[in-house]
């Protein structure tokens, strides 16, 4: 019987995919809210390595270990950007309403699960800043914790803006598309309007 439900489940969300342009619509923008979110990040990434690879002469040591976590991690970003950004270019028009669903989910979940380790990574870097103060070479960790702070609050604020931006379409476009899928006891039904 569940797989039953799930049968019909499935067709209704085919139907309603094929015939409402408005969940196309839904999985075109958010894709286009991915891309331009990987595009801030490898914007991000690239102004940061440009400018951490311009300072790594400094005769500072905190300076140059600062710049030299400065570009490991926002290499670390640009990949993660290009992946994200090739990601978002897949062909959508072939998802169903579950398969939308579960797109939609799954990037929120991303961004939630992000969001705390940047609150991690923004503690870790507080962690290296104290223990410099215990270390022979204070200058290295002080500038790897400020590196790591510094860029956990960016990805701190970038993750919750993303997901803002993710949460705000769902609730305005998604939800209308679900209200028009009706299950009840006895059959599952698709509204269309004429």
């Amino acid at each position: 019987m569940r797989y039953q439900w799930t049968l019909l489940f499935l067709l209704c969300s085919y139907l309603l995919a094929a015939q409402s342009p408005s969940l196309f619509e839904f999985n075109s923008r958010r894709l286009d809210i991915n891309q331009a979110g990987m595009q801030v990040l490898g914007g991000w990434a690239l102004l940061n390595m440009a400018w951490s690879a311009s300072q790594l002469n400094s005769a500072d040591p905190l300076k140059q270990s600062y710049h030299q976590m400065n570009l490991a991690w926002n290499g670390v970003n640009l990949a993660i950007a290009g992946f994200g950004w090739y990601q978002s270019q897949q062909n959508q028009e072939i998802w169903t309403l579950v398969e939308s669903l579960s797109e939609q989910n799954k990037i929120e979940r991303i961004l939630a699960v992000n969001a705390a380790l940047d609150v991690a990574y923004i503690m870790g870097g507080l962690y290296l800043q104290e223990y410099a103060n215990r270390n022979e070479n204070p200058s290295r960790f002080k500038g790897f914790g400020r590196s790591i702070i510094v860029n956990g609050a960016f990805l701190l604020g970038f993750d919750l803006i993303m997901y803002y931006l993710h949460h705000q379409h769902q609730l305005e476009a998604l939800l209308p598309i679900l209200d028009k899928v009706q299950i009840s006891g006895s059959s599952v039904g698709v509204r269309i309007p004429l």
